[in-house]
């Protein structure tokens, strides 16, 4: 054992040496971004209405009957499912940001005391966890997603920063120990080390206690005994294709599709401490291949539990959606690359709510990209999960999305507006309808309530009260094309982003400007001469028809079922993509129906005229990859194309046929 701590802190000990442009590498290098403190940041509008849907359907009623929830051992109850103890740490997690989102006092009352019965019962070493008191094996894992949450609890009530700063500087020490001496590890945690590196990074920044040292060792530790993420995301050794008949030459997890969400996060938290730009780099590069070989365009990619590549009846796991996000978001506050953003702002308007049931009572595991059948499958499409997993239910295949997607909303939230380093300057990120209040530098208070309904609207309306002038950017996506910027009453200018945000001059006062960001329709090019469709933000595919049949209903709550759904139409067309039409309205009343991720409720459509075609299918479940070149079978008729997060079965990647 004294010869394996020895070995890995050599390692980490080199490793850990730099200089950058001639600047001593110590301490943490600086964020592009902060994060803005959990609370400042609220939805309004419809985002607002998205996030009631969601404490009204599953997420919010967890507590009260979900057993890995309800009777979770990390309040001293009997229900877990795996002994990396996940399941209660994950469910605080998303629910500590849901709650404070919409001042909620039910489950601030639940995380409250979660949070209490955890610090309450860290045991002397510092352990924090339900193995406290129990002969279970000592993980590290599962306590990062209740650092997490137990983070932002401290940001929305700085109070609680006298319990939760004291007990995790405790645990950083047994840890690191465990560490030196090789213990508390297992593949996951082999793999998910990054998360614990930003818990320990977030202690650094506010709240250091004077043991810097021990917590850049402690950073050093995780990364030197943890899976060598820039190894796995260099070109030489990324899978191009889906992965169940390749070898890993690394830990066979670090091509799970969670841990590569979480994996995202590893590169740019490494940089931090070794201040190598190689590691930025590693990151982007990483990313770019990601979407390259085995992306989608709901935004996300497929992994049915390992990298799937790009064809189309493939599997995306919930739980890897809303990681992705969160990834996304630390990825661009590190690096400042708009591209981050993006795809993020992508993902939470495509692939978060196509996965789950307009009234979020129901989920998948695995959601497809052309999916025709939601039901227990045969044959099975997914090498590597079960036949049940793109069934809308209670825990489909596995529990975890159940008790994981709960982070996706409100962290979305809480991303979308950061600042300069200086903080100086707010910067809105991911456009949707908000409110801030915030204070900048020299005690600026500074309140921006944005009223849109974007992604449903190329129109957002922003007022801006500040106490002093200060500079405001405003993120322009990539796909917008002729946007402008009418500032006070003036007439509109093309707006004129640099490195993606457009600046905005805000004096004293009150400042109102409205942004006008159309954008085309575009064609994307997917596997064997398909195409998919997209208008900004959005992807748009054909929402099929459905019978539905309830399989299981849940004993305590009848609400939580599970549905299987089948296509009641046709849905083998090929398209003609020179006749697609956008189709835009304002909804009457000027608000969005709730919920809006559902069937025939979004504003926005796309004609397309199309022809039925012969299409093939694997018993009556999924559909066999897209025909290449397909004749016509019928007369052409006109198709309605809807976005694609309101669908749940679908089409979004045509063939292609010229009327």
């Amino acid at each position: 054992m004294m010869l394996w701590s020895l070995l890995v802190w050599i390692l980490a000990s080199f490793a850990g040496r730099s200089v950058v442009s001639g600047q001593d590498a110590s301490g943490l290098a600086p964020k592009k971004f902060l994060n803005i403190p959990l609370g400042k940041v609220k939805p309004a509008g419809w985002l607002h209405d998205q996030l009631v849907v969601q404490t009204n359907g599953l997420a919010g009623h967890e507590h009260e009957f979900y057993d890995y929830v309800s009777q979770t051992d990390w309040l001293g109850g009997p229900s877990y499912y795996s002994n990396l103890e996940e399941a209660g740490s994950y469910w605080f997690n998303g629910m500590v940001p849901n709650g404070v989102l919409l001042d909620d006092a039910t489950i601030q009352s639940q995380v409250q005391q979660f949070l209490d019965y955890v610090l309450d019962h860290q045991d002397s070493t510092g352990w924090l966890g339900p193995e406290v008191n129990t002969t279970k094996p000592r993980y590290l894992w599962g306590r990062y997603p209740f650092f997490f949450g137990a983070i932002q609890m401290v940001e929305a009530n700085s109070s609680l920063a006298n319990r939760v700063v004291p007990a995790l500087h405790k645990f950083v020490s047994l840890a690191n120990t465990m560490l030196h001496n090789g213990q508390g590890l297992e593949d996951w945690t082999r793999t998910r080390w990054e998360d614990f590196v930003m818990v320990l990074q977030w202690l650094y920044d506010f709240h250091p206690n004077g043991k810097e040292d021990l917590l850049i060792d402690t950073m050093k530790m995780l990364k030197y005994t943890g899976d060598p993420w820039e190894d796995v995301f260099n070109e030489k050794y990324f899978p191009q294709t889906a992965v169940e008949h390749l070898k890993n030459p690394f830990n066979v997890l670090t091509w799970h599709g969670v841990n590569m969400a979480e994996g995202l996060k590893a590169l740019p938290a490494t940089y931090r401490f070794t201040h190598n730009q190689s590691d930025l780099d590693a990151a982007s590069k990483g990313w770019d291949l990601l979407f390259q070989y085995h992306g989608r365009p709901s935004g996300i990619y497929a992994a049915d539990e390992y990298l799937a590549g790009l064809e189309a009846v493939r599997g995306t796991e919930l739980c890897l959606v809303v990681e992705t996000m969160f990834s996304g978001s630390f990825l661009y506050q590190v690096i400042g690359d708009p591209k981050f953003a993006d795809r993020v702002e992508r993902i939470a308007y495509n692939a978060l709510p196509a996965t789950l049931t307009g009234d979020m009572w129901s989920r998948q595991y695995l959601q497809q990209q052309n999916q025709i059948a939601s039901k227990d499958m045969s044959p099975n499409p997914f090498p590597n999960d079960g036949s049940y997993s793109n069934v809308f239910g209670l825990e489909p295949n596995y529990p975890c999305c159940t008790v994981n997607h709960p982070q996706g909303w409100p962290k979305f939230i809480s991303n979308a507006f950061v600042t300069a380093p200086d903080q100086k300057s707010l910067v809105h990120v991911y456009l949707g309808p908000f409110s801030v209040n915030t204070t900048l530098a020299n005690e600026n208070r500074v309140s921006v309530s944005v009223d849109t309904l974007y992604p449903f609207s190329d129109t957002l309306s922003t007022t801006i009260r500040a106490d002093k002038a200060f500079t405001y950017y405003v993120r322009i996506p990539s796909w917008v094309t002729k946007g402008t910027i009418a500032i006070n009453g003036g007439a509109a200018k093309a707006v004129s982003p640099s490195n993606g945000l457009h600046a905005v001059s805000v004096k004293a006062g009150t400042t109102r400007f409205i942004l006008d960001l159309p954008a085309d329709i575009t064609i994307e090019s997917r596997p064997h001469g398909s195409v998919a469709v997209h208008r900004g933000p959005l992807h748009y595919a054909s929402d099929i028809a459905r019978s539905q049949k309830v399989l299981k209903r849940n004993a305590q709550q009848p609400l939580a079922v599970d549905l299987e759904f089948d296509a009641t139409d046709a849905w083998q067309y090929a398209i003609d993509p020179s006749t697609l039409t956008f189709h835009g309205s304002t909804p009457a009343g000027g608000s969005l129906p709730s919920p809006v991720f559902d069937a025939g409720k979004p504003p926005f459509t796309i004609t397309a005229s199309a022809c039925p075609i012969d299409w093939e299918v694997a018993g009556d479940t999924f559909a066999a990859s897209p025909p290449t070149n397909p004749a016509c079978t019928g007369a052409a008729t006109n198709i309605t194309l809807w976005p694609f997060g309101a669908t749940k079965l679908r089409i979004g990647e045509f063939p292609t046929f010229k009327a």
